[in-house]
């Protein structure tokens, strides 16, 4: 069984899926440690393990992963990967854009695809059928975006919106103003960017992840072209790392 870590900026990610690809269990810890590594090796029958983190990893977790794993990949910009990176700074790309960009490949070789993954920032990134890795956009994310109008104004409240919340095309008080505006331009910019790929090739796929997807899937499901065209994965940078620990395994084992 593998072990699949995603340190993020608020949360850690955790997967425990096999070489197939299946997702055997999950969990979300606010807080992560050598201790919690212990425990899920001690519970559940791990042999390798992959950790992916956008922030500093703590040096207790990374050698008791290499310790108790039969192979292990601290995953940076250095790690091979199964599809072509043609990033300019390969050594700034996030490693949670580029294991999304691995999942989504994963689960559609054979198609163009853009990924949205919509967590603190939202970012926008590009793979084409031939499995290339063109780059991406960063923008502000849901609560970026809240935060700045509050912060930057004098009168403007801070909004917070619920996950399956329905926005209006416009708000008839400042609250709902405040959400439709913020909601609703990144439901535009997601069908921008799906637009522009329509007008520039025959087929394409769009992937949603990221925590605060949920937020803005049903502002954006507004056709049925578009309910074909989106598809929300959960677990995409978690699918992501389980593909890239079994291409770095495979080829250990030819060596």
């Amino acid at each position: 069984m593998n072990l699949c870590i995603d340190q993020g900026n608020s949360r850690t990610k955790v997967a425990l899926m096999t070489d197939e690809g299946k997702m055997i269990n999950h969990f979300i810890y606010k807080q992560f440690s050598s201790v919690d590594v212990e425990r899920l090796f001690d519970l559940y029958d791990i042999t390798d393990s992959i950790i992916s983190s956008v922030v500093n990893i703590e040096a207790a977790i990374v050698n008791t992963l290499h310790r108790r794993s039969q192979h292990f990949v601290l995953f940076d910009h250095m790690t091979p990967v199964p599809i072509v990176n043609k990033y300019d700074t390969p050594h700034t790309l996030g490693q949670d854009r580029l294991a999304a960009a691995v999942g989504a490949k994963s689960l559609c070789p054979n198609e163009n695809l853009l990924i949205i993954d919509a967590g603190s920032a939202i970012t926008y990134d590009f793979v084409t059928d031939k499995g290339e890795y063109m780059g991406g956009n960063i923008a502000p994310g849901i609560k970026m975006r809240f935060t700045i109008l509050q912060r930057m104004t004098k009168k403007l409240p801070l909004v917070e919106t619920e996950e399956n919340e329905l926005i209006p095309l416009f708000g008839k008080n400042t609250r709902d103003a405040i959400a439709a505006g913020v909601i609703r331009g990144i439901a535009y910019e997601v069908k921008g960017y799906m637009r522009t790929l329509r007008e520039k090739m025959d087929h394409f796929q769009t992937f949603l992840t990221g925590g605060n997807a949920p937020y803005i899937l049903n502002n954006v499901r507004t056709s049925r072209t578009e309910k074909r065209e989106i598809r929300y994965e959960k677990n995409l940078v978690l699918i992501g790392l389980n593909t890239i620990l079994i291409h770095n395994k495979t080829a250990s084992l030819k060596e």
